[in-house]
Order: structure tokens, then C-alpha cells, then sequence
């Protein structure tokens, strides 16, 4: 929810770069005959893609005949770039994937795996004020990302409750720490992915109420973040793209045995060193690997859910949501039924 797809700029900007590159497909090495696969993530390496970093340090890959090399591309263009094959996976989440589905011409992508079965998005504020409901919103302000799904979503929720959602004051969300900007009362409510932001600010000590739209609506249960991966390389190579995603799994399935353990290769792994940046809240110490420590705890009991297959997507959770934004005239077609594929899962 919080990138914004530029479809028509970034397209153009990704063409471009198509035009100086010879062969953007997956290579293979002639001697090795290991497939090389790109895989962009959406943001710098957080727990969203522990399995990955796990597959990659633990020789899932190698032993799958794959090289895989994971960058992290500008804001908002990992879509773009799988689009182009310049990567032939890439992160994103169902609801920013609506403006590359929902045109004449949609972008040449499937997604093909869930990373977290449900969404853990929700509401935070501070505790104590009322805002423990979505109705409590009326008389405060919300830090919006001003987005049209997001917008509606919260308009949704309030009204349902009973709240009038034009009493919520909307103010943009241009924090990059959601607790301190509650703390320092600059909002009262902002949106957070409780898996990361959600624990940063237990860590920095902050007391806060949460609300979760998944239990508000089991529409709002969408699939965030997700897998995507190019269709031009899905048909052309599936045994490849069958294979990187067997080994994916595997480094899931580890993270969720040994969190911990997959906790530090992931810090080990991330050539940004953002994981092991600290924030001072007054006096509390927030991020680094604690945070990534717990958060991975956390979602050890988030990536695979109830189900017993991790990247499964449910069709009728996929298409519910979809549904909604049709019928909220949020998108000019019915993008139910399409999309999205299990079929390049271990069977």
C-alpha cells in the first residue's frame, strides 16, 4: 500500500534501460549449466524476504542448479523491472498490483507465491485515546498515504463501525518512523505492517492500540507482500521458475524452524547495513537486531498460517478482494480470476 506504481513513467524509464541490454533473460553458464536468476526485492531486506536470504546462504539454490542475485531497486520499480525480465521475480503486494493488471495492456506478471499468508497490517495509535475501534478515528487525524484503495479501505472500516469518516482529519504520511510520530503527537492513527513497525515501537516503548483489518473484514485479508515473476520466463522456463521456487520454500520452511538462526543470516546477508541501524526514542533503543530478532519470531507463525503449503494463494481470498475494489468503482474492470497462479509451486 505504501508504494505508488507510476506505471507509464517507470515503464518508460525500465524500456530504456531494456534498449541497452542485450539479453535480459535468465543465463545460463555453459560450463556449470547453472541458471542465473534476478530477484528484486520492494524495499532494503527485511523479514518479508528472510527465505530468500536463507535459501540463498544455506545452498538451496545451488543445489537447485540456480545462481540468484537479489538487488533492491529504487522506490517503486521492482515491478517494472520483472515486467521488463530485467528480473525474473520481483516483490510486491496485491493491492499495488492492481495498476498493472487493471489497464488495456497489463503488465507481463503473475504472482506465484504468498511470502505471509494473511495480512498483519493494521491501525496503530496511542493507547488510551479512544482510537482502539475504527469509529474512535472520527475527531483525530490519520496519517494517509493519500492512495484511493487505502482511502476507501478506511472509509469502509470507520463507517462500518458506526464513525463518520469525514470527521477523521487526513494528514500525509511522510514519517518514516511511525512511532516516534505518534509519540511526538505529529498523528494520532497511522497505518503500519504490525511484523515490522508494529514491534519497532513495543521496542521503543511506545503503548499503543492496534486493530487489524483482517478481522474487521475478511475482504481486507488480502496478500501482502506476494511473489511475482515475469510470464515470458514463466513460459519459456518453467522447470527453472519451479525450481527457484521449490528452493524458496525450503528457505522458508527453515525460517520457520529456526527463526532465530534465519534472523542473523538474514542481517549477515543484507549488504545495506540497514538491520543493524539503531534509533534512539527517548532514552529506547529501537531497530537493529532485536527488532529483527522478534520480528522474525513473529512471523515464523505468519509465513505459512493454517496452511499447509507455504506461497499458497486461496483463489476465493484473491478474488474477494478484487471484487471489492470492482464494486467500490476502484478499478475500470473486474480483475477477479487473474493474476495469480499456484501452479508453479512444489506440487
Amino acid at each position: 500500500m505504501k508504494k505508488i506504481i507510476v506505471v507509464v513513467l517507470m515503464l518508460t524509464i525500465v524500456l530504456g534501460l531494456c534498449a541497452c541490454v542485450q539479453n535480459p533473460a535468465p543465463t545460463t553458464d555453459d560450463q556449470t549449466q547453472t541458471k542465473k536468476i534476478t530477484l528484486s526485492l520492494d524495499w532494503t531486506p527485511n523479514t518479508n524476504h528472510t527465505g530468500f536470504y536463507v535459501a540463498q546462504a544455506k545452498g538451496f539454490y545451488q543445489e537447485a542448479g540456480i545462481e540468484v542475485e537479489i538487488i533492491q531497486p529504487m522506490e517503486d520499480s521492482a515491478l517494472m523491472l520483472c515486467a521488463s525480465n530485467q528480473a525474473q521475480f520481483a516483490i510486491d503486494a496485491q493491492d499495488t498490483m492492481v495498476g498493472a493488471l487493471d489497464s488495456d495492456e497489463p503488465l507481463n506478471v503473475t504472482a506465484v507465491a504468498t511470502l505471509i499468508q494473511h495480512n498483519t497490517s493494521g491501525i496503530i495509535s496511542r493507547k488510551g485515546e479512544g482510537m482502539d475501534r475504527p469509529s474512535g478515528l472520527q475527531g483525530h487525524s490519520y496519517a494517509t498515504w493519500n492512495l484511493p484503495i487505502e482511502q476507501k479501505m478506511m472509509q469502509s472500516i470507520v463507517e462500518q463501525d458506526g464513525g463518520d469518516f469525514s470527521q477523521v482529519t487526513m494528514i500525509p504520511n511522510n514519517f518514516y518512523d511511525e512511532a516516534e510520530a505518534l509519540r511526538t503527537n505529529q498523528t494520532d492513527a497511522i497505518w503500519v505492517y504490525y511484523a515490522w513497525a508494529g514491534i519497532s515501537a513495543e521496542i521503543s516503548g511506545l503503548d499503543f492500540d492496534i486493530f487489524y483489518f483482517k478481522d474487521l473484514n475478511p475482504t481486507f485479508d488480502y496478500y501482502t507482500p506476494i511473489l511475482v515473476a515475469n510470464n515470458d520466463f514463466l513460459n519459456s522456463d518453467p522447470q527453472t521458475a519451479k525450481a527457484f521456487l521449490e528452493a524458496t520454500m525450503k528457505g522458508y520452511e527453515y525460517a520457520i524452524q529456526n527463526p532465530d538462526e534465519a534472523a542473523q543470516i538474514l542481517i549477515d546477508g543484507d549488504d545495506t547495513g540497514s538491520l543493524k541501524i539503531q534509533r534512539v526514542h527517548r532514552m529506547q533503543i529501537a531497530g537493529g537486531e532485536e527488532l529483527v530478532k522478534r520480528s522474525q519470531n513473529y512471523l515464523a507463525g505468519e509465513y505459512k498460517a493454517e496452511v499447509e503449503q507455504w506461497g499458497y494463494i486461496d483463489p476465493t481470498r484473491w478474488d474477494a478482494f478484487y471484487q471489492w475494489l470492482y464494486d467500490n468503482g476502484l478499478t475500470s474492470k473486474n480483475l477477479s480470476g487473474i493474476g495469480y497462479t499456484n501452479d508453479y509451486l512444489p506440487q
